[in-house]
């Protein structure tokens, strides 16, 4: 892939440690997410008990995912993302010990979940706040481009792997665990993924380290200017405040559900889930190719086609509660996967076309904050609402409930108006 100068990002040798560094990680970040829900069905067999793992884990992510993103635009990136990514690894490491030591409580994996959450909420800005440092302007673009196939082909290899790992330890136990081989190995992977995520961090040598961006006011007062830019560009509210509703009333169910419904009515247990999460994970890959064309047959309505997109994505999540097969899963996520990842191309790249650049770090982390902190949240509630009505009620109530408001807000001036380039002006 080549920048608009006829070079590749990846001629450069700090951007290609960073993305070295983050492939490796973002691979390991895939056993974990398939190995810590299934450790908590198999300590406790509670979806509820899941909920309350996810939304501890986002608690932390989402409180200080806005403070993040303030301090990495005032920071340096790169000493935030290798504290932020050096804590991760001791964290995920201890929770294998105790999972291999068969010592392993929920209390425990309360605790760890809730500190995974706490460097998560300062990774995720840093990482985007980090690459303008790395690579000319002109190759801004490809570089982006790299980064969304490499994310998307971890989640295509990622679970899969993680899955059969888990798998091929199931006759293990510890501490009472079952599957507990499995899943130690699988968190030992992702420590040794931040491990080698930190040496690759500590090789690069950036400006920013040695003369950090200096911004007025407290980090507080940067959060609160960050917000006030955000809420006087109309399009962009809107499109954040939708994406806040869709996250809290369909992302917690789909972040239980899928555990549940592998574990109890598909045929290849963790299999089945990693098998699921892969293709979600290919069909993202497939709709961020697919992205480019679809941009250009809907022109400047943008909004228009993300709001059919999920209505469409809407009827493929409620007909997950009908299945009894992984394969019939499976192309159901490919299909919501393809959809999905038309949206998140399209969508970042006008946000970074619309936005100024210095308001970039802390206008992604509220993007951030809609997707990755409020989802899980919501988790919480449908675990607890599992016990109250069934698996297939969960998905339908999810999907329907998706598609239902994005019919509903297409009659939004504003929504509909997104896909203009206009530039924000910077605030604070």
């Amino acid at each position: 892939m080549s920048s608009a100068s006829g070079t590749s990002p990846l001629a450069q040798r700090d951007f290609r440690l960073l993305f070295g560094g983050s492939t490796v990680s973002a691979i390991g970040d895939q056993f974990t997410l398939v190995a810590l829900p299934w450790l908590v069905l198999k300590l406790t067999g509670s979806p509820a008990a899941l909920g309350l793992v996810l939304a501890t884990m986002a608690l932390p992510r989402a409180a200080f995912m806005l403070i993040g993103g303030a301090v990495v635009d005032r920071l340096s990136p790169r000493r935030v993302l290798l504290a932020a990514r050096a804590a991760n690894a001791l964290l995920v490491s201890l929770l294998a010990a105790l999972v291999l030591g068969g010592a392993v409580h929920m209390w425990q994996v309360y605790v760890l979940a809730l500190g995974i959450g706490l460097a998560t909420a300062f990774a995720y800005p840093a990482g985007s706040a980090m690459l303008p440092q790395l690579v000319p302007p002109a190759q801004l673009r490809p570089a982006n481009a790299l980064f969304m196939a490499m994310r998307q082909l971890s989640m295509l290899v990622g679970p899969a792997l993680a899955g059969l790992l888990i798998g091929t330890g199931a006759h293990g136990a510890h501490g009472g665990v079952a599957d507990a081989t499995g899943l130690g190995l699988a968190f030992v992977v992702d420590a040794l993924s931040f491990v080698f995520s930190l040496i690759s961090l500590a090789m690069i040598r950036v400006h920013g380290d040695r003369h950090p961006r200096v911004s007025d006011g407290g980090v507080l007062a940067n959060v609160s200017a960050g917000i006030r830019a955000v809420w006087a560009d109309l399009p962009l509210r809107a499109f954040v405040l939708y994406a806040a509703v869709v996250s809290v009333f369909v992302g917690g169910p789909i972040q239980v559900g899928l555990p549940m419904l592998a574990d109890t009515r598909l045929d290849l247990g963790a299999a089945s889930l990693g098998i699921l999460m892969t293709a979600n994970g290919g069909g993202m890959l497939v709709g961020s190719m697919l992205s480019g064309i679809a941009a250009k047959l809907v022109g400047n309505r943008l909004g228009l086609m993300v709001l059919g997109i999920d209505s469409l994505a809407g009827l493929a999540l409620a007909a997950l509660g009908l299945d009894h097969s992984t394969l019939t899963g499976a192309a159901l996520l490919a299909t919501t996967g393809i959809l999905g990842g038309i949206v998140q191309v399209t969508i970042v790249s006008w946000i970074q076309h619309r936005v100024a650049p210095e308001m970039m770090g802390r206008t992604m982390s509220l993007l951030m904050f809609t997707f990755m902190g409020l989802g899980p949240l919501s988790a919480a509630v449908a675990g607890s609402l599992l016990k109250l009505i069934s698996l297939p009620a969960l998905f339908a109530g999810a999907g329907l409930m998706l598609s239902a408001i994005a019919l509903s807000c297409m009659v939004s001036p504003a929504l509909r108006s997104i896909g203009t380039p206009r530039r924000a002006p910077a605030a604070g």
